[in-house]
């Protein structure tokens, strides 16, 4: 049976293609609005672009305004630059470039998604005309990892302990030897609620038959720190004559020269013992 759509009667709507249609809107949407990553150390200064110029004989037509999550950073109405006073005498724009904003010194509480709105006037009336999204992300370097000896568990087997703190963002333990990754013990990863700054730490047990070189990598963000632990088999040292050969040799020449004397001595005086009286009982004759 045929239907006949009569004058006048929307078309059938297909659901899937509307769905479609919304998520590609909502592509497009995003991709005008100019989404960028920024990434900076804490106490650096990062340049968050609007991507957006405006001549500088009609900013008074125009309302620009920063924002953090809803929380004001920077207007500029009618030519007037306006800092709130979180990120006051640390943050200026740049008219010029793009309406960029730089924030110095940075904090870790500064990182987060950053909004820039441009508005124009129109017959009076201010309209949206430009809208940029801006996410900053902010690291703090963790330190050198520090690799412990924990002693020796049993007689074959010694324990060692990497740990480093003072970081962000979370950080990611291995170890690592010959680029195999090993097993990781006891891993612990702990953050300072007010700080939010993260701590690590993870145990290694090894057998001491063998030589090792031992890797604690620490992977934080795009960034990484590192140690190394090299353990050896010492060997046993062999005996050392306490004298040099000359001294050895020299010592000998001079006991067997004072043996021979001694018993030259001695032979002499026995011989002349016996010869004295040889000597008298022939004169008695």
């Amino acid at each position: 049976m045929r239907h006949t759509l009569m004058r006048g009667t929307p078309p059938l709507q297909r659901p899937h293609f509307k769905l479609f249609q919304l998520l590609v809107l909502t592509g497009l949407f995003h991709f005008c609005l100019g989404d960028s990553q920024v990434t900076k150390a804490v106490k650096e200064m990062a340049v968050l672009s609007c991507d957006y110029n405006i001549p500088t004989q009609q900013l008074m037509n125009f309302r620009i305004y920063w924002q953090k999550n809803n929380e004001v950073v920077l207007t500029i109405i009618s030519g007037n630059i306006s800092v709130w006073p979180k990120y006051k005498n640390r943050t200026i724009v740049d008219i010029a470039n793009n309406l960029s904003i730089v924030i110095l010194a940075l904090r870790l509480s500064d990182k987060g998604t950053y909004t820039c709105i441009v508005q124009k006037t129109d017959n009076g009336v201010y309209r949206r005309e430009h809208l940029a999204l801006v996410k900053l992300s902010i690291r703090v370097d963790f330190h050198d990892p520090i690799i412990t000896d924990l002693g020796n568990p049993s007689a074959d087997i010694k324990k060692i302990l990497c740990s480093t703190s003072g970081g962000f963002p979370e950080p990611r333990l291995s170890w690592l030897e010959n680029g195999e990754q090993l097993n990781v013990i006891n891993l612990t990863v702990s953050q300072d609620p007010e700080t939010e700054l993260y701590n690590i730490s993870s145990e290694l047990h090894f057998n001491l038959t063998r030589n090792h070189t031992f890797v604690c990598l620490i992977k934080y963000g795009d960034q990484q720190v590192s140690q190394t632990f090299p353990w050896i088999i010492s060997k046993p040292s062999p005996l050392v004559d306490p004298f040099p050969l000359w001294v050895t040799i020299l010592i000998t020449i001079i006991g067997i020269c004072g043996m021979t004397v001694l018993i030259t001595c001695c032979w002499n005086h026995t011989r002349a013992y016996l010869q004295g009286p040889a000597a008298s009982s022939r004169g008695n004759i």
